[in-house]
C-alpha cells in the first residue's frame, strides 16, 4: 500500500493518487480494492469528526455513507447543537472548529447571528442548514478525505479478530483500521462485535432510572377503540414490568427547517392517504385538556425556524414506537420507516393546522409556517435526515451507566468530558387498562442544580473500544458501550462530535505503529487529543460545590455507600448539597421496607453528638426513624427532613448517644410508618467536648 503523509506538498498529490486508486487498483497487495489508512462508515457528525481527525494525523482516509446525505442531523435540519453544557470550556475540539467556521461563513457575508438561549457569553451555536453543510463539505476537502456516498455495507471479511475487507454494493474497500460512524452501529455489527439494543432493567447495572418511567400523571381519556383495541397513535396496553428492561428506543422524529418568509416558503407538501380518524385519541386529549398538542420551534438565522419535537407535549413530531426494528432494518426497510415518519410528520402538521378540535391560535401558530426553498432542494426542501436518538449499543471493553454520569465520573482514560443531562424521549404511547393514556420512557433532564445543565463526567477510551478477540482494528465512538440510561446524555451531537474525534485520532494511531486498537498506549494518545484541541480534565471544584467530601470531614463519617440497603432505594443528585456522590431515597411507601444499616465500631467511649445529613424539601417525611444499637441499649430518634439545614452546612445535629469502643454499634434508617420521602445521605458522629 502507498502511504502519503499529509503535508502542503504533498497534499494535492496524496488525493491524486488516491483518486486514481479507485479506479486503477494498487498492485500488492489487493488490487481489487481500494485501500486507505483508516476506513470510516457512516457520514454522521461522529463520523466526519473521526475522518477529519485521523485525516489530520497524517492518515489517508476514505469515509463511506450509505446514503447520499454527508452531515446526519447536523446538516439535515438539526439547526444548533446542544453546546449549552455546564462545562461549556470542555466541548471543543472539532466541535468547537465546526461551529466558529460557520460563524465565519456569515460573518464574511456581513450577517451577525443571534445569541443561542442559555450561552450568551459563548459564541453563537445557531446555522442554518445549507451553511453548515457547506462548512462540512470545506473541512472534508481541506482534510483531504475521499468522501462516497450511497455505499451500501453488505458484509465484512475478517481474518482472525481484524477486519480486512469493507464490502458495499458498489465495491470492497481495505484499510488497516475501521471506524462506525453510524447511528445504527451497521459496521459493528456486520463484524460480529455484541451489541444490545432498547433497555436494561434496573437492576442490569443498579441503575434507578432504568426500567419503565411513567410519568405523573396519566390523559384522563381512553385510549382504546370500540373493539377495546389501542386506538392508532397508541402503541400497546401493557407497558411491562416496571424494573424490567425492553427492547424499545426512544422516539425518532425529522427536525423540520421551516419558514414564515413568503419569499422563502414553500407551501408543506400533502400527506398520502391522510385520514382524520388517525388522530381520534389526540382529539380526545384536546377536549379533555385543550393544549398538550404541537411541536417546538427554535429561532435561527435567515429568518427560519428549527422544527423539534416537544418532550414536554403529549403529542409531537415523534412517531412513538415507530423507531423500532430501525437499527436492525436492512437499507430498503428503513426505507419504509422512514417514509413512514415522513408521512406520519405531514399528516400530524395537517391536523395541526387543518382540524377543528385544534385550538384556532394554535392552527394558525403553525398554518403561517412551510418549508424553506433554499434548503433541501433535491429533497424537495424536506429534510433526508431521520433523527435516530439511539441505535444499536456496543458491548464493549467498558459500559458506561448512570454511576459513571452521577456518582464516579473521573476515569483513568478519558476522551471526553461531557456535561449533558441524562435526557430520553418517550419510548412507548401506552391505554392502561384502568383507564388513560401515557407516554412512558421520558427521562427528564436529571440537570446538576444551580447550574443549568447536567453533571460533568468522563467518557473512557475503553467505551469505544470492542473486546479484543471480537475486533481488534475497530474503533465504535456513536453506537458506543453504554446503557440506554447513558446514551440518553451521551446521545447529543456535540458529545459524538468529539468521540468521534478522538476514534480519529486512535486510529490514525493505531494504523502508523500496526497495533490494535485496543493496545494503544493511553498516554500516547491522550497527548494527540490535547493537540487537537480536546480538553480531557473536569474543571477544579465544579463538582465540590454540590459535593461534601466525606474524607475530609472530622469525626466518624458513615457515607450513604456504606450502608446495608434492603428493599427498595433510589440514587440521586438532584439536590444539593451531598455528601460522597449523591445519596438515595425510598419510594414514598411507609410499608417499613426499605431500610438501612450502618455498622461501625466508636474510636474511644464518649458522647458523641449525631448528625444527618439530607436535602431539606416539603415532600421529605417529617417523622423519619433513627435507631442507633449497641449490644442490648437502643436509642430511637425522630427527624424531621423537611426542616432546612444550618446555613452553609451540609448536616444538622438530630441528637447525642453515648457509645463504647469494645463494641459494635448499628444505627438503622426505615421507611416505616413514613408521611414522605426519606433521603439517606450521610451520618456524622462527633464527640462531644466538655
Amino acid at each position: 500500500m502507498i502511504r502519503i503523509r499529509k503535508t502542503p506538498r504533498h497534499a494535492f498529490y496524496r488525493r491524486v493518487l488516491l483518486v486514481v486508486a479507485f479506479w486503477v487498483g494498487y498492485s500488492a497487495p489487493c488490487p481489487a480494492a481500494p485501500q486507505a489508512d483508516v476506513l470510516v462508515y457512516g457520514a454522521t457528525p461522529g463520523g466526519f469528526c473521526a475522518a477529519i481527525a485521523a485525516a489530520r494525523e497524517g492518515a489517508s482516509v476514505i469515509l463511506l455513507e450509505p446514503t447520499r446525505h454527508v452531515g446526519g442531523v447536523n446538516t439535515g435540519g438539526l439547526c444548533f447543537s446542544d453546546s449549552n453544557q455546564t462545562v461549556r470550556s470542555t466541548v471543543m475540539g472539532l466541535f468547537d472548529e465546526w461551529h466558529r467556521r460557520i460563524e465565519r461563513d456569515y460573518q464574511s457575508r456581513g450577517i451577525t447571528l443571534p445569541y443561542h438561549v442559555g450561552t450568551k457569553d459563548q459564541s453563537k451555536w445557531s446555522y442554518e442548514p445549507h451553511v453548515a453543510a457547506r462548512v462540512t463539505q470545506q473541512m472534508l476537502d481541506e482534510a483531504n478525505v475521499t468522501v462516497l456516498t450511497e455505499r451500501v455495507l453488505e458484509s465484512v471479511i475478517k481474518d482472525g479478530s481484524r477486519i480486512k475487507t469493507l464490502r458495499t454494493r458498489d465495491g470492497d474497500f481495505t484499510a488497516k483500521v475501521f471506524i462506525d460512524g453510524t447511528y445504527e452501529g451497521d459496521l459493528m455489527a456486520a463484524a460480529g462485535v455484541s451489541w444490545t439494543i432498547g433497555r436494561e432493567g434496573k437492576s442490569e447495572y443498579g441503575e434507578s432510572l432504568a426500567g419503565k418511567r411513567y410519568p405523573k400523571s396519566k390523559m384522563n381519556i381512553s385510549g382504546l377503540d370500540d373493539d377495546g383495541e389501542p386506538m392508532p397513535l397508541v402503541t400497546t396496553t401493557d407497558a411491562g414490568p416496571v424494573d424490567q428492561g425492553d427492547s424499545n428506543v426512544m422516539v425518532y422524529s425529522f427536525r423540520l427547517c421551516l419558514t414564515a418568509d413568503r419569499d422563502n416558503r414553500v407551501p408543506m407538501p400533502e400527506p398520502t392517504n391522510y385520514d382524520p380518524a388517525r388522530f381520534e385519541v389526540v382529539r380526545r386529549h384536546l377536549r379533555n385538556n385543550g393544549s398538550g398538542v404541537g411541536f417546538d420551534l427554535y429561532e435561527v438565522p435567515g429568518g427560519k425556524f428549527d422544527g423539534n419535537n416537544s418532550i414536554g407535549g403529549q403529542f409531537s413530531l415523534g412517531l412513538v414506537g415507530m423507531g423500532n426494528g430501525w437499527s436492525e432494518a436492512n437499507a430498503e426497510k428503513r426505507q419504509q420507516i422512514w417514509e413512514a415518519h415522513k408521512q406520519y410528520t405531514l399528516e400530524f402538521y395537517k391536523f395541526l393546522t387543518t382540524d377543528p378540535a385544534v385550538p384556532d391560535s394554535v392552527r394558525k401558530h403553525y398554518a403561517r409556517l412551510g418549508l424553506c426553498k433554499d434548503e433541501f432542494a433535491e429533497y424537495g426542501h424536506f429534510s433526508p435526515q431521520l433523527y435516530v436518538r439511539e441505535g444499536r449499543r456496543m458491548k464493549g471493553m467498558y459500559v458506561v451507566s448512570q454511576k459513571d454520569i452521577l456518582v464516579e465520573q473521573e476515569q483513568k482514560d478519558p476522551i471526553i468530558v461531557s456535561s449533558f443531562p441524562i435526557d430520553s424521549h418517550d419510548c412507548q404511547r401506552v391505554a392502561l387498562k384502568d383507564g388513560g393514556v401515557i407516554n412512558e420512557g421520558t427521562i427528564f433532564p436529571v440537570r446538576m442544580k444551580g447550574k443549568g445543565h447536567g453533571y460533568p463526567y468522563h467518557i473512557p477510551y475503553r467505551a469505544i473500544l470492542p473486546t479484543p478477540h471480537e475486533c481488534s482494528n475497530l474503533l465504535v465512538p456513536v453506537a458506543l458501550s453504554c446503557t440506554h440510561v447513558a446514551i440518553s446524555s451521551i446521545r447529543v451531537e456535540p458529545t459524538w462530535m468529539i468521540l468521534g474525534q478522538s476514534a480519529g485520532i486512535a486510529a490514525a494511531m493505531a494504523a502508523d505503529k500496526e497495533v490494535a486498537v485496543q493496545d494503544l498506549p493511553y498516554p500516547e494518545l491522550r497527548e494527540r487529543l490535547l493537540e487537537q484541541k480536546q480538553v480531557l480534565e473536569i474543571p477544579a471544584g465544579i463538582l465540590d460545590e454540590v459535593i461534601v467530601d466525606p474524607a475530609k470531614m472530622p469525626g466518624i463519617v458513615l457515607d450513604d455507600e456504606a450502608a446495608e440497603l434492603s428493599g427498595t432505594w433510589k440514587h440521586s443528585m438532584l439536590f444539593s448539597p451531598h455528601v460522597g456522590r449523591g445519596y438515595v431515597h425510598d419510594d414514598h411507601t411507609a410499608d417499613g421496607k426499605a431500610q438501612a444499616r450502618f455498622r461501625f465500631t466508636a474510636t474511644k467511649n464518649a458522647e458523641y453528638e449525631l448528625r444527618m445529613a439530607y436535602s431539606a424539601h416539603p415532600t421529605r417525611a417529617t417523622n423519619v426513624p433513627v435507631i442507633v444499637t449497641q449490644g442490648t441499649e437502643q436509642t430511637r430518634l425522630i427527624v424531621d427532613q423537611t426542616i432546612a439545614l444550618p446555613s452553609g452546612q451540609p448536616l444538622r445535629p438530630i441528637g447525642t448517644v453515648q457509645l463504647r469502643s469494645d463494641m459494635e454499634t448499628v444505627i438503622t434508617i426505615t421507611n416505616a410508618d413514613t408521611d414522605g420521602f426519606v433521603i439517606l445521605d450521610a451520618i456524622q458522629l462527633l464527640p462531644v467536648e466538655r
